[in-house]
């Protein structure tokens, strides 16, 4: 088991614990999910905040059907003639209801919107029942004019359904950190000075103390071997594709998985220290200085708020002016900033995001930050990360060079039969290879592994040795070292077969590409956007990887910490990057990007801190992404001009700019206008196209 596969050209210096210092603003912290939609809410329980929208809007819904009745403007248009003695209180109370337990979510959205000074969505709908509230109550109690209870209590319906849609469709904030946290395990098995085990917590653990891993554990700290060798699988945290042979002395980075032997670990780093801690900081960090952008429709509700302020202003100065009683140019004013918030507007965005979510859902793709998505229409530049993205993260067989008397199938059939037994993934690669050349292996028997130098066993009565280059040049073995050499500049894992002493031919293996990343490196070309490859894998491995593929732009051997360096070092040449990766290590890069993309296969912590995530962990749906979001805008736009739209008549006429000829919008009619321009819009959502 415990080959050293051609390990001398890809050896990896784990130097990542750099004493860059690390900015750690806690207090600063702010997840980047859905915070400018929905308020000041924390988003790590977006399930019980979509309940908690769609109970709102259930109750208030139920309270409005009575409150639709007492209002004198909704009796006189359809004709019923209903009271009772203090009928109007009693539409107060029902009114005061919906405003604070329906209302709750956009009043407290809007101070934090305030506070933040990006006025929104939730500050536009806060002001118009405020309003519409404030003016109402006075009106219940001795004010002449007309109460707006019936408005009030439909745009809070209208706006809570819009946001219960828009928040099931969208999977909501990330959980990336806790995540990170989970990579580790709890406890460490300490050794004492008699050399007896006890299992402790990780805190518990201090600077110098020995821990014992076990084959197939996670080590638990960073630290250096003090006894023992083994495979170290590290590709969740460096994307290095290969297990790293360690010997003592070496270091380790806790989080990766000891694949072989036994090893006593001396402890170096612990809590902030560790590689892991200091991935967490800086995806906190990043998340931190990702720009808050507005998504569409909070751009246009905060000119509409602004337009509703100016307008109302307006409106009240001017009447007051032409010398109108102060009860008219007041209810003039409440008219105005009231109409400006459509109704539609709070179903244009949610409607097209629901039907966006679901169409991207069926191509395998699961939308997690609105904002960053409807920005993916703007891309110009796509980084890949190399392993599991572009590659498959597995081994294949690239080349077969057998000695002149020996045939390619009997080759790959003794290094096949020996290698069944063994866990390797380079074993997996040779075995998957037979499979398909359909060569039935032989028995092997007296299977043994030679740590750090190959496998043997007996296949047929012969003695069949699968080693790696440095056993054979020890043994001082001729072969054929043009070959050798190529495939190694290559950056390919070459392993050497003996059969009975006699070298019979070499086999290359390599992380095999996706079919599917050639395809979409040329699709990108097409449109203009730019190909760039990152990766912390050895600069042979990335360039024979990009010269497969087509990319020119190749970053190699680039440390996780860097990656975000690099992600933001291709933003500040004034490109639109999205990132698209599948390991611990690029979760830092992904939350800088513009876009963070994450293959469904990688690891939770990529998932979790990503924008997108590829379900079929196919790199050409990024084509995908930027099409939808592409189609997704310009059918956001048409809705916003038609909730919006309607205000443009509605505004001037509730304003009173046709008094004079004795026209003035009616709030019956403006009520007809408005159900009108939300039908529209949910029917123009539903027409919604992917490509």
């Amino acid at each position: 088991m415990a080959q050293e596969h051609n390990h001398n050209h890809r050896k990896h210096e784990h130097d990542h614990h750099g004493s860059h210092e690390q900015k750690n603003d806690h207090n600063n912290h702010e997840e980047h999910g859905h915070h400018d939609d929905h308020g000041g809410h924390d988003h790590h329980d977006h399930g019980s905040m979509i309940e908690d929208f769609k109970r709102r809007f259930y109750i208030s819904l139920i309270v409005t059907i009575p409150i639709l009745l007492l209002s004198p403007m909704i009796q006189d248009f359809i004709g019923l003639e209903f009271s009772f003695p203090y009928d109007q209180y009693v539409l107060f109370g029902l009114a005061t209801f919906v405003f604070f337990y329906g209302g709750w979510p956009f009043l407290t959205g809007s101070v934090d919107e305030l506070k933040n000074k990006e006025p929104g969505m939730m500050t536009l709908i806060g002001l118009a029942i405020v309003v519409a509230y404030g003016y109402s109550s006075l009106v219940v109690f001795g004010w002449s004019g007309r109460n707006f209870f019936w408005e009030l209590a439909t745009l809070i319906d209208i706006m809570l359904l819009g946001h219960w849609i828009e928040m099931k469709s969208v999977m909501g904030a990330s959980n990336a950190l806790q995540e990170l946290v989970k990579l580790m395990p709890n406890e460490a098995h300490r050794l004492n000075e008699n050399g007896e085990t006890e299992d402790v917590p990780l805190q518990e653990l201090q600077s110098d103390d020995l821990v014992l891993v076990k084959p197939g554990e996670k080590i638990p700290v960073d630290g250096t071997i003090y006894e023992g060798k083994s495979a170290i699988d590290e590709s969740m945290l460096t994307g290095e594709s290969m297990p790293v042979e360690k010997n003592e002395e070496d270091e380790v980075i806790g989080g990766s998985i000891n694949k072989e032997g036994s090893l006593k670990i001396r402890v170096k780093k612990t809590g902030d220290d560790t590689y892991l801690s200091q991935v967490i900081t800086l995806v906190k960090e990043a998340q931190n200085s990702k720009s808050r952008a507005q998504d569409f429709a909070n751009r246009a509700a905060k000119w509409l708020f602004y337009l509703a302020l100016t307008a109302g202003i307006a409106t009240f100065i001017i009447w007051t002016s032409l010398g109108f009683a102060f009860d008219t140019a007041v209810e003039r004013m409440v008219t105005v900033m009231v109409i400006t918030c459509p109704h539609a507007l709070g179903l244009a965005a949610p409607l097209v995001v629901a039907v966006s979510t679901s169409l991207s859902a069926k191509q395998g793709l699961l939308i997690r930050n609105r904002t960053q998505f409807e920005n993916a229409r703007n891309i110009d530049a796509v980084i890949f990360d190399k392993t599991g993205t572009l590659t498959k993260g597995e081994f294949g067989v690239t080349d077969v060079v057998p000695e002149e008397n020996q045939e390619k199938d009997q080759l790959l059939y003794w290094a096949g039969s020996v290698e069944q037994n063994s866990e390797h993934p380079l074993a997996q690669g040779i075995l998957e290879k037979a499979r398909e050349q359909e060569i039935s292996l032989g028995e092997v028997k007296e299977f043994e592994s030679m740590t750090g130098k190959g496998l043997q066993g007996k296949v047929d009565g012969q003695e069949v040795k699968v080693v790696s280059p440095g056993y054979i040049k020890e043994q001082g073995y001729s072969y054929d070292t043009n070959a050798f050499n190529k495939l190694s500049e290559e950056g390919k894992t070459v392993v050497f077969v003996l059969v009975d002493q006699n070298y019979v031919g070499m086999i290359a293996m390599a992380d095999m590409v996706r079919e599917s990343a050639k395809e979409t490196v040329a699709e990108l070309k097409k449109h203009d956007i730019q190909s760039i490859m990152l990766t912390g894998d050895n600069k042979k491995v990335a360039d024979w990887v990009a010269d497969q593929i087509g990319i020119d732009e190749v970053y190699a051997e680039v440390l996780p910490d860097h990656k975000a360096d690099q992600v933001k070092k291709v933003q500040k040449e004034g490109r639109k990057v999205a990132m698209t990766g599948d390991g611990v290590n690029d979760a830092p890069a992904l939350a800088t990007a513009d876009v963070g993309v994450a293959i469904g296969s990688g690891t939770d912590v990529a998932v979790e801190t990503a924008d997108i995530v590829l379900v079929k962990s196919n790199p050409k749906d990024i084509l995908s992404i930027i099409q939808l979001s592409k189609n997704t805008y310009k059918k956001m736009v048409q809705n916003l001009w038609w909730a919006a739209g309607y205000n443009i008549f509605a505004i001037p006429l509730a304003a009173g700019v046709l008094a004079p000829i004795g026209i003035v919008l009616s709030p019956a009619v403006g009520a007809i206008l408005m159900s009108f321009s939300t039908i529209v819009v949910a029917i123009n959502a539903k027409l919604l196209k992917a490509s």
